[in-house]
């Protein structure tokens, strides 16, 4: 139970004259109280107000497991055959609410969500919460710091174990077997993402997706990957090379090391993210493969792997102590191959510390 966080949800509400807020997302749920589920279709929600007994919305095979996080408010409980959006109307009644004005996430809403809102509350108007919780979730404490550490040395082993398995012939779809298999035997049952390992000219797709293609002499290999640990999630990526490397391979691959660690050195309090991505941008640019660095140098990772802040060369937000976030520049040029570098970043009082640490330098591994 997270009463800290709950206390400034609740006093946000107060200033901004709302009668509540419904939180609806499995991250922002967790966030306030600890309790973190998949509901799949099934409704899940947070319900808070400025005077009143907060509640969890949740199926009733559900509410065993919000106690056991130390809730202590209300659960409106639902079964498959009850309608949830009835049963809020009735707690909401219960606390003698008169709901006028509701924060909700809006980017997370369907419409057909909004529809049954507006039949409970008839008139209610809306607000977004997303600006709120992303200022909460912005700046991490000391538990979400410490399992952040946790997840990126696990990170750390999941690329070690792909570059350990890296022979010829071997598939992309065994290697992400093989990761996600000897990180379930340290008790990782979730991934942050869906696992990537890319060989060969697959290495030019930013987002390719693993198949059966097999490692040979010659190949670039990238591992994507992250791990979800105590509800937060880690990123890295390291590109290897196998069997040999060849004359464009190398200079592109050094072009992003290059850009990586310039990026990564001028972070610390008070720098414009803009600024990170430009810098590595400029390397890259100047280097002559400006047109095939085709995304922004990050993005905030937190309870998400892609949260809050874009890391683009647009955002004027300047870091501050408690942000984290990756730096993962790439290079994809298609029939050549692609390199992509990526470490999690946490920015300390002065300056950053690395969260990830597998080598960045050029492996070539022998087959």
């Amino acid at each position: 139970m997270k009463e800290h966080r709950l206390k400034q949800l609740v006093e946000w509400l107060k200033q901004e004259d709302l009668s509540g807020c419904f939180l609806t997302s499995t991250p922002n749920v967790f966030y306030i109280s600890g309790f973190y589920t998949d509901p799949h279709e099934r409704l899940l929600g947070l319900l808070a107000f400025p005077n009143s007994e907060p509640a969890i919305v949740c199926p009733n095979m559900e509410v065993e497991q919000v106690k056991k996080t130390g809730w202590n408010y209300g659960i409106v409980g639902y079964n498959d055959t009850d309608d949830p959006w009835q049963k809020v109307q009735e707690y909401v009644k219960q606390q003698g609410i008169q709901m006028e004005k509701l924060a909700v996430e809006q980017e997370h809403m369907t419409v057909a969500r909004l529809h049954k809102l507006e039949e409970v509350f008839p008139g209610v108007k809306l607000a977004a919460a997303e600006d709120k919780m992303y200022k909460l979730r912005l700046v991490k404490d000391e538990e979400e710091v410490s399992i952040l550490r946790e997840a990126a040395k696990l990170a750390d082993f999941g690329v070690e174990v792909g570059v350990h398995h890296l022979k010829k012939g071997v598939t992309e779809q065994e290697l992400v077997a093989t990761i996600e298999y000897e990180l379930k035997k340290k008790g990782i049952s979730q991934m942050s993402f869906s696992t990537m390992a890319l060989t060969g000219l697959k290495t030019a797709a930013p987002h390719g997706k693993p198949g059966l293609d097999q490692v040979k002499d010659g190949d670039l290999v990238l591992f994507d990957l992250g791990v979800v640990l105590n509800g937060y999630c880690s990123d890295i990526t390291r590109t290897v090379a196998f069997g040999n490397v060849n004359e464009q391979q190398q200079e592109i691959y050094e072009t992003v090391l290059k850009a990586q660690l310039a990026a990564v050195d001028i972070c610390k309090p008070g720098v414009e993210i803009g600024q990170i991505d430009r810098k590595a941008r400029s390397i890259i640019t100047e280097s002559g493969y400006g047109e095939f660095f085709t995304h922004r140098i990050g993005h905030g990772l937190g309870i998400e792997v892609h949260e809050y802040p874009s890391m683009n060369e647009t955002n004027t937000m300047k870091l501050q102590k408690g942000m984290a976030f990756t730096i993962e520049p790439g290079i994809y040029k298609p029939g050549v191959g692609g390199v992509r570098i990526e470490d999690d970043i946490l920015v300390t009082d002065n300056g950053i510390e690395l969260l990830t640490s597998y080598p960045k330098d050029l492996q070539i591994i022998k087959p």
